[in-house]
């Protein structure tokens, strides 16, 4: 275990599994204190469990991010363990593939709640204790979709697109009080939400499930291959890191050359 992150305070969202998951447990192990959200509270507390059994420090607890009295109370409930707030993570996520006149308009608002309406409420909350101590690490998980678009995913797109200028404005208004902001754009990650993707993306394009990985996954990329969990983990901690204070208010992309052309 390293400590390069050792005595910071870190928030994770949507940790119960996948990247979240990666992220809890990276932090955890270069020493950070790290309190897991998701709504999933048996994936949130195995997450916990799992890091505790590493040797890192953690707890489990659950808020809607997209709803404003919960954000709220996480990010309070995260300030009560050690009277500060290092790193906050907006990583929670989920995802709906339909064509835009099959769209509903409660998929529309569940996705853009999650995806954007919550990183701005934890940011919104966090901001006045990162700004009392004088520093702050904001690390806003969003995706190759992010940087360009595909079909069948309207509310995934502009929400990861908006994460990109909430990002921006994050890192100006951040900068005077040592508060960075990043957006991270991976493309398609070994996670058991890429994977809920397989039998929409096999509908609409209509190829087969087999077909998914190949040509919609795999096809833009460069490396013809799913980023590992472990990899995204790795440049997050970079991110959080003194080592990476000059880095704000960009979009970090480690996405196999997606979108290299």
């Amino acid at each position: 275990m390293s400590n390069q992150l050792h005595g910071r305070v870190a928030v994770v969202t949507g940790a119960a599994s996948g990247l979240g998951r990666a992220f809890a447990e990276a932090l955890a192990a270069e020493g950070a204190y790290v309190v897991i959200d998701d709504i999933n509270k048996a994936g949130g507390k195995a997450t916990e469990r799992r890091t505790l059994s590493a040797g890192g420090a953690a707890v489990f607890h659950r808020a809607d991010i997209s709803k404003s009295e919960e954000a709220l109370g996480l990010i309070d409930t995260s300030f009560a363990l050690h009277g500060r707030i290092d790193i906050l993570i907006n990583n929670a996520g989920v995802q709906h593939i339909s064509p835009i006149s099959e769209f509903s308009e409660e998929k529309w608002h569940q996705l853009i709640g999650v995806m954007l309406t919550g990183p701005f409420l934890t940011t919104k909350y966090a901001f006045p204790h990162m700004i009392a101590q004088k520093r702050g690490r904001i690390i806003n998980i969003s995706s190759t979709q992010g940087l360009v678009a595909s079909e069948f995913k309207a509310a995934y797109v502009a929400a990861k697109h908006g994460v990109l200028g909430l990002t921006k404005v994050t890192a100006l208004e951040g900068a005077r009080h040592n508060i960075t902001a990043v957006s991270v754009c991976p493309s398609y990650v070994r996670t058991p939400l890429a994977e809920m993707q397989i039998a929409g993306q096999a509908k609409y394009h209509g190829i087969s499930e087999e077909e998914v990985a190949e040509r919609i996954m795999l096809g833009p990329a460069a490396l013809k291959h799913l980023l590992e969990p472990s990899e995204v983990a790795a440049l997050v901690v970079y991110l959080c890191s003194d080592a990476a204070h000059a880095i704000t208010g960009t979009a970090v992309a480690i996405d196999c050359g997606w979108t290299a052309r």
